[in-house]
């Protein structure tokens, strides 16, 4: 069992595994709730259920007992109020963007996002009349600058941003006043940083990636004020986009990891980048970590840990790249990050695929651009392997 007095004063890495208990009972695994209905014993009952914000017994799209304390863990991790989870990542910012925003609104973003999210928002938000601004998030006061008053509904940024690892500062956001200011912390964890301790009023994760951490659970999590989480509940229900209870359940099984599951990520993609920094065939790399990164001390004033993903741009282009991934042999070629296996992804052809050439420039990925989510292998075999890949494109070329 946790209480709020816990989730104040022990650290984040015993809140990860204390919190989310409330429903256990003395059961240490998190209890699976694989039902979709519940019983309620009269109409009176059944009315209150319908109507109220987060039931958790009624039917589990509205909500379920093991959801819940995924919830109730990720708003303990976040310093938040409440959390609601949701089927996917992109399912919390679908919620977020169009259960806020309304025709004529007006939303900032940054021209650094995941790109499903940039196409939510350059596909769907015009076809609803919501206008929206793309900026650079790296350049001091451009979220700012770009707010209407009295139209802005929502800033939207990404930090670290995918794939390129550029950082927003989180202190400039969250003192942004008027519009409902929201941080995809997806790359980060609330173990990394904590978006909310800035002033931001929302914070959005993907947990499929480093908070379930295993490859097995597909989640998105919303983190915030409860008015402003409540705000989203009716619409989500509407959504449907809602968290099943087993992958909730795989999700808290993996927050109990995640505090030493950063700490060797985080060593492993020290160790490969500054490998791979002084490496001839290798053009730049992007790991908060390095001093070479453009924004590193702003990363270690409010990044506990740079983190298990790197980025690095190959000199040969996409017959470099091709030749580099397929050449691996630990690292495995797939789109997800922050599992227990190394995975390396071609964001050109694969999370960016659909952006235009002009759009990958403008957000600065290359043909030869390869982003790498460190594992928890031997950090001797990784640099090894990608010695080994390496020299294979240095043989092709």
């Amino acid at each position: 069992m946790t209480d709020r007095t816990e989730a104040v004063t022990l650290h984040p890495e015993t809140r990860a595994i204390r919190a989310g208990r409330a429903d256990n009972d003395t059961a240490l695994a998190p209890i699976l709730w694989a039902t979709t209905t519940f019983v309620t014993p009269t109409v009176d009952e059944g009315r209150r259920l319908a109507t109220a914000v987060g039931a958790a017994r009624f039917y589990s799209r509205y909500g379920n007992p093991t959801v819940a304390g995924f919830e109730e863990a990720i708003a303990q991790l976040e310093g938040a109020e409440t959390a609601r989870a949701f089927a996917s990542g992109m399912g919390a910012i679908s919620a977020v963007v169009l259960g806020l925003c309304s025709t004529g609104d007006h939303i900032v973003a940054q021209r650094q996002l995941y790109a499903g999210t940039q196409l939510l928002l350059q596909t769907a938000c015009p076809r609803f009349g919501i206008d929206v601004t793309f900026v650079d998030g790296t350049r001091p006061g451009a979220f700012a600058e770009a707010v209407v008053p009295g139209t802005t509904t929502l800033v939207l940024a990404e930090t670290p941003a995918n794939p390129r690892l550029d950082l927003v500062d989180l202190d400039e956001v969250g003192a942004i006043a008027g519009p409902i200011t929201v941080v995809d912390s997806t790359f980060a964890t609330p173990l990394v940083q904590r978006p909310l301790d800035h002033g931001v009023d929302l914070v959005v994760h993907s947990a499929t990636k480093a908070i379930a951490g295993h490859n097995d659970a597909t989640l998105g999590v919303v983190a915030g004020a409860a008015e402003l989480v409540n705000w989203l509940y009716s619409f989500a229900v509407l959504q449907g986009a809602n968290a099943s209870p087993f992958d909730a359940m795989n999700g808290l099984r993996g927050l109990r990891t995640l505090g030493v599951r950063l700490e060797r990520q985080s060593a492993n993609a020290g160790a490969l980048a500054r490998f791979l920094e002084g490496h001839p065939a290798v053009a730049e790399v992007r790991w908060p970590g390095l001093e070479s990164h453009p924004q590193h001390e702003l990363a270690a004033r409010q990044m506990a840990l740079p983190g298990g993903l790197l980025t690095f741009d190959l000199a040969g282009g996409i017959e470099a790249g091709t030749t580099f991934v397929e050449a691996l042999e630990i690292a495995q070629l797939a789109t997800s990050l922050g599992g227990p296996e190394t995975l390396v992804t071609h964001p050109a052809s694969t999370t960016h695929v659909n952006l235009t050439p002009e759009e990958l420039l403008c957000n600065g990925i290359a043909p030869g651009t390869i982003r790498l989510s460190a594992g928890l292998e031997h950090p001797d075999d990784l640099v090894a392997d990608v010695a080994q890949a390496l020299e294979r494109v240095a043989a092709a070329g």
